[in-house]
């Protein structure tokens, strides 16, 4: 069975462009979704496409905000 929580055997990357309010996102027939990567300590990556099922621009950030934190407060726990 395939991990549930990658956090805790990888590292999550994020690249923010500043000037990018939407990075991560993008839109599928009108729903947004986020994309994300995780990098295992395998030296292999996992790639991570999930609906944020919102048509709505503002609710997907905050979605994706939140899940961000999250992952990063799971990832911080884990390492400690």
């Amino acid at each position: 069975m395939q991990n549930q929580n990658p956090t805790k055997v990888g590292k999550l990357s994020l690249r923010v462009n500043e000037a990018n309010t939407n990075h991560h996102l993008w839109n599928n027939r009108g729903v947004w979704w986020c994309h994300l990567t995780i990098h295992q300590t395998d030296a292999t990556v996992q790639r991570m496409r999930f609906s944020l099922k919102t048509k709505d621009l503002d609710k997907a950030r905050e979605r994706r905000d939140r899940i961000f934190r999250k992952i990063s407060e799971e990832s911080t726990h884990t390492a400690a």
